[in-house]
């Protein structure tokens, strides 16, 4: 059994579709503004964001869905977990309830472990949760030790980061290598992490040495299909991919090419096996 699973980052429902007919569909992440955009979209079916996301669990039945609070403080992300769990689960009993892993907006702030204190929470009354906005191995760390069904390190903002603090400019789809950036004879780092997908691997190294394993890694933020092969490397147990790259995960010249000169040596006696 394959044990890396897939999930679609995306609050559209058509894309959603689209992935699970592929057959390769293991669940679904969202937040607030996929969905609003999605729901924006859909104007002329005259529909609220309840409906909508109704409309997404059913589609995804079977398979994990992940909504996002709103809140940045105990008292209301707690209040909005539950709230998201109570009318959205019975649709078809597939919610996970996303929690900022640290929702202060400064440094030192006195709710930095709010965040910690609601997995706790919500993970004690049995409501699965996915610990979002990961940039730190023991980030990853406390909220598994609290109960966080997953961790979700973000990739490619990692990326992005390491990037513009050292004035690179680049696209954010472009490549950034697992090993890291040299500059100046220097492997550019953010707290010791030289890459997102250095990120996943360091997590997963530290979930080994205490064989944490209630705990899955979903690597978030993915840009292109080769970090989909390097978190897969690294170590990760889910990647969650916009459609966009989902859809290049099969892409390859020399396949097309392939298969082009095999359809054209087709002899035609084996053409009539098919009726052809």
């Amino acid at each position: 059994m394959i044990k890396i699973k897939i999930f679609i980052d995306s609050g559209k429902l058509d894309e959603i579709k689209k992935a699970k007919e592929y057959g390769i569909l293991d669940g679904v992440t969202t937040n607030p503004s996929l969905v609003k955009a999605s729901v924006e979209e859909e104007k002329s079916m005259d529909i609220d964001i309840k409906s909508y996301i109704n409309k997404i669990l059913t589609v995804a039945r079977g398979v994990p869905v992940s909504l996002e609070v709103i809140g940045n403080t105990y008292e209301d992300m707690l209040e909005q977990g539950k709230l998201l769990y109570k009318m959205f689960n019975p649709v078809a009993g597939n919610v996970y309830v996303k929690i900022p892993v640290n929702p202060c907006f400064k440094k030192n702030s006195s709710n930095s472990f709010d965040g910690i204190k609601v997995i706790k929470a919500l993970s004690g009354i049995g409501i699965p949760v996915n610990c979002t906005l990961i940039f730190t191995p023991e980030q990853a760390l406390l909220a598994a030790k609290v109960g966080a069904r997953i961790v979700s390190p973000f990739v490619g903002r990692i990326d992005d980061y390491i990037r513009l603090k050292n004035n690179i400019k680049a696209s954010k789809y472009s490549y950034y290598p697992s090993k890291g950036l040299e500059k100046e004879g220097m492997v550019l780092e953010d707290n010791g992490i030289v890459s997102g997908v250095e990120l996943v691997a360091q997590i997963r190294k530290v979930f080994n040495n205490y064989k944490i394993l209630d705990t899955k890694i979903l690597a978030a933020s993915i840009r292109n299909p080769r970090q989909v092969r390097e978190v897969a490397l690294a170590g990760a147990d889910i990647a969650t991919l916009p459609l966009s790259v989902i859809d290049k995960l099969l892409v390859h010249c020399k396949t097309q090419e392939g298969v082009k000169k095999f359809t054209e040596d087709i002899v035609p006696e084996y053409k009539k096996l098919f009726g052809i």
